[in-house]
C-alpha cells in the first residue's frame, strides 16, 4: 500500500491514517489508490470498527488543486474514479466507520467525514465547506450527506457561504457526537472504537443498512426489510450470547458472529 495511507490493527479496530501531512492531507490520485486498498482491507470479517483520521495537524483538507488543473476538463470522470468508489465502500461497509477529525476538514475532506458514520472532533478541528470559495459546487456526496445530517435549510445556507464552522459548533449543530480535548484526543478514539468493536458487529451493520434504506423507502419496503434482517439475526451467535447475558445479569460478551 503507498505511503499516501497508513493502516493498522489494535485488535478488531483498524485505523486509516490520511498521511499526506505536509498538505493538510489533501487528496491526489495516489492517496484515492491507498484509500481503496484500504477500505478494503476494512471488509475483513475480523474488523469490527474503522476509524479514518488524518497525520499531522490535519484531517484533511480536500482536493489537491495542484493535481486539479490536470482533470478540471474531465472532472465528472475523474470524480467517478476517484472519489465515488471510495465513499461507496464507506457506506457499504457492515460495521461502523468513524472519522477522528484531528484538525481541518475542508472540501472534499468534510464530505468524506460526513460519509462516515460518526464523527469526533478535536478541540483544533475546524469544518469548512471549501467549494463555493473557490466556484465549485459540493461533491463527493457532500450534499447529500450534509442535508441529512444537518436538513435542508441549513445545509443549504452552510455550503453556499464558505464559513469556517469550530469544532464546538459543529457539536452545537449536530455535526459530530463528541468534541475531545487535543491532548486527550487519540486516547479517546481508541477508547470509542473499542466500545464500537465490542458490539454485536451483524446487528449493527444490519442497523446502519436499514436506516440506508430508510432514506427512500415506504413504510411497508422498511417493515419487510426489518422482518427479514431480524430473522437473519436472531439465527446469530451475538443474539445468543445477548439473551443468555440478560437472563444470567452479567454483560454480553458479543464476538460480531
Amino acid at each position: 500500500m503507498a505511503d499516501e495511507v497508513l493502516t493498522s490493527r489494535d485488535g478488531a479496530v483498524l485505523t486509516i491514517t490520511f498521511n499526506r501531512p505536509e498538505v493538510y492531507n489533501a487528496f491526489n490520485r495516489e492517496l484515492h489508490e491507498a484509500l481503496h486498498a484500504a477500505l478494503a482491507e476494512a471488509g475483513d470479517p475480523g474488523v469490527r470498527c474503522v476509524v479514518i483520521t488524518g497525520a499531522g495537524k490535519g484531517f484533511c483538507a480536500g482536493q489537491d488543486l495542484k493535481e486539479l488543473g490536470a482533470v478540471s476538463a474531465s472532472i465528472s470522470e475523474a470524480l467517478e474514479q476517484t472519489y465515488h468508489p471510495n465513499v461507496r465502500l464507506v457506506r457499504s461497509l457492515a460495521k461502523p466507520v468513524v472519522a477522528a477529525v484531528n484538525g481541518p476538514a475542508a472540501g472534499a475532506g468534510l464530505s468524506f467525514a460526513c460519509a462516515c458514520d460518526l464523527r469526533v472532533a478535536a478541540e483544533s478541528a475546524s469544518f469548512v465547506p471549501g467549494f463555493v470559495g473557490i466556484g465549485l459546487v459540493p461533491d463527493a456526496g457532500g450534499t447529500w450527506f450534509v442535508h441529512r445530517l444537518l436538513g435542508f435549510a441549513r445545509a443549504l445556507e452552510w455550503m453556499s457561504s464558505n464559513r469556517r464552522l469550530t469544532a464546538a459548533e459543529a457539536l452545537e449543530w449536530g455535526l459530530v457526537s463528541e468534541v475531545v480535548p487535543d491532548e486527550a484526543f487519540p486516547a479517546r478514539v481508541a477508547e470509542l472504537a473499542r466500545e464500537w468493536a465490542e458490539r454485536p458487529t451483524l446487528a449493527v451493520g444490519r442497523t446502519k443498512q436499514l436506516f440506508e434504506h430508510a432514506a427512500t423507502a415506504t413504510l411497508e419496503e422498511q417493515l419487510a426489510l426489518e422482518a427479514r434482517l431480524q430473522q437473519e439475526s436472531v439465527g446469530t451467535p451475538d443474539f445468543t450470547e445477548g439473551v443468555t447475558a440478560f437472563l444470567e445479569k452479567r454483560p454480553p460478551r458479543f464476538t460480531g458472529s
